[in-house]
């Protein structure tokens, strides 16, 4: 248990361990006279660099169908593409350098691509592209750093009553200390003080289970319970002991019982107990990776400006035009975020509209158009059928205005309510919108951004060439809460803002920039509402701890 006044641990992180096990099938046999001696080496690759070795599994004689017992552990980092490349090779002799062993094949693909599979299986292949026989490779990832926070109430009933007054707290374990609001802090834990009170109800408070009985369901925990007093002489009413697979037994109306026993008083005849105290164990709460892992799909939309301060997509001058070598700040945009993004939706189909332009053949302004053209079907295939899309659009469009966000929010709004009505953790959408200038519709905007934040949606806004953005900066409410022009305030910021101006040219430096938020604003939303992920017993909370949770 750590000591000191450190805030309370959050469940999710932005970055986390994974481990990756690896198996292979049918590879091919290069040895004449016995089958081949697999060995599997994993190369990583994280910004465009050479390719560089991170570890090797063991070798195993005479298997075609291997089983590699060591297994490989990886930091996990959503915002970053991590590209992995698995090696197999046929091990002929003792030398460290595998250019002289037989190649049997390989897999090339991304950390984010293997834990949205959780368990993944592809073809091996040659150097050339081509099959490498009938071999497949096998990834399955865990995550093994334990970031569950477990919930707790406790209340107790008939606690015997000190003759200095009935000034009651609680804690857990031993060492204690009282702060100026009255809290009892204990390392990461914290609870209030109930005054006056012989039948308290503590409010329900959180703590890790890596903190509290080091992810242990069925290490004992003790619990005192005092009569409080302001000198710090407490007094001990009682204590019982328990763990939280025994307080996982309660529930919110039914929750375990414990006697509260002082063990001055318990050798008398007559002594029953102190108190009983009442406690139920009602929630875990799962990690980003818990949902991912277990199911859950983030669905990626992306609403690029058309409007008029673009400028001319023909003249160089123009945040639309396009450089013979393929680039403008709208493209890179894309590019940067889509590439981590689209490793977490099993389907690849993104929804792509336009706004602020005039569309033909009516040439009426539209704040919410397919940039493909098809009301119907909006989705593009994959982000290089984002980028043709948006090609194919522009020269076809008449830049226009004005500049309104919130028909587009509303649109994807619209579908997030839809999955919230599923009442399982199973679709959360990321609105990427790219835009140059100044919100026309801030009033709307601000309304829609508020609602919204009820859902399980986020907005990111990347913005382009050199405009004033202050405003898209007061959307990004890192310090106070969004409130609507109606008084609304949102439940949660769900807006992340940043200057395209600020990366230029450094595609994995925005990503991180605009995404590092986002896994915490998954499993944040999915845990105040208390939905599990949709494939509950796929994700490792449910490997590890093999119980459910009341």
């Amino acid at each position: 248990m750590a000591s000191g006044g450190a805030p309370l641990p959050t469940a999710t992180q932005c970055a986390t361990k994974v481990e990756l096990s690896i198996s292979c099938e049918n590879l091919m046999d290069m040895d004449v006279f016995s089958k081949s001696d697999p060995l599997c080496a994993l190369y990583i690759n994280t910004s465009d660099s050479q390719w560089y070795e991170f570890g090797r599994t063991e070798m195993i004689l005479n298997c075609l169908n291997p089983k590699f017992a060591k297994r490989f552990v990886i930091d996990y980092y959503f915002e970053t593409v991590q590209r992995l490349k698995f090696c197999v090779y046929d091990i002929d002799n003792d030398t460290y350098d595998l250019s002289d062993d037989d190649f049997l094949g390989e897999l090339e693909c991304t950390l984010g691509q293997v834990v949205s599979n959780k368990q993944m299986t592809r073809p091996l292949l040659l150097k050339n592209r081509r099959p490498a026989g009938r071999g497949t490779i096998t990834i399955c990832a865990e995550e093994i750093t334990d970031t569950r926070v477990a919930n707790f109430e406790v209340s107790a009933r008939r606690l015997d009553k000190k003759d200095r007054g009935t000034h009651i707290y609680h804690q857990v374990l031993h060492r204690r200390a009282l702060n100026s609001r009255g809290l009892v802090t204990h390392g990461n834990l914290f609870m209030q003080v109930v005054y006056n009170n012989l039948n308290p109800i503590w409010r329900p408070f959180r703590i890790s289970l890596r903190t509290l009985c080091g992810g242990d369901v069925e290490k004992p925990i003790k619990v005192d319970c005092y009569d409080h007093h302001s000198s710090g002489s407490h007094d001990l009413i009682g204590s019982f002991k328990t763990t939280l697979a025994e307080m996982q037994t309660g529930t919110h109306i039914s929750p375990a019982e414990f006697e509260c026993i002082n063990p001055k008083k318990s050798m008398k005849k007559s002594y029953k107990n102190s108190g009983v105290c009442f406690g139920s164990l009602y929630i875990v709460e799962y990690t980003f990776l818990d949902y991912i892992m277990g199911g859950c799909q983030i669905n990626f939309t992306i609403a690029i400006d058309f409007t008029g301060s673009n400028g001319d997509p023909g003249s160089p001058q123009s945040l639309h035009y396009i450089s013979p070598e393929g680039y403008n700040e709208y493209l890179a945009a894309i590019w940067s975020v889509g590439n981590v993004i689209q490793d977490y939706d099993s389907k690849k189909m993104f929804p792509v509209f336009g706004f602020g332009a005039q569309l033909p053949p009516s040439w009426q302004v539209s704040h919410e158009f397919p940039v493909n053209f098809n009301p119907a079907n909006p989705f593009c295939s994959g982000i290089e059928g984002v980028v043709d899309a948006y090609r194919h659009c522009l020269p076809q469009l008449k830049l226009w205005g004005p500049t309104n966000f919130s028909p587009i929010i509303n649109h994807v709004a619209c579908f997030a309510r839809q999955a919230l009505q599923q009442h399982v953790a199973s679709n959360y959408f990321v609105l990427l919108i790219i835009t140059d200038g100044v919100i026309t519709d801030m009033d709307h905007t601000r309304a829609a951004i508020v609602e919204a934040s009820r859902l399980p949606m986020s907005i990111i806004i990347v913005g382009v060439g050199g405009a004033d953005f202050s405003a898209m900066e007061f959307l990004d409410s890192d310090d106070k809460l969004l409130q609507a022009p109606s008084g609304v305030v949102a439940s949660r910021d769900i807006v992340q803002f940043v200057p395209f101006r600020n990366f230029q040219r450094n595609s994995v430096a925005l990503a991180q920039s605009v995404l590092a938020e986002l896994p915490d604003q998954v499993a944040s939303f999915f845990n105040a509402y208390k939905l599990k992920p949709p494939n509950l017993f796929n994700s490792p909370f449910c490997k590890s701890s093999k119980q459910v949770v009341a």
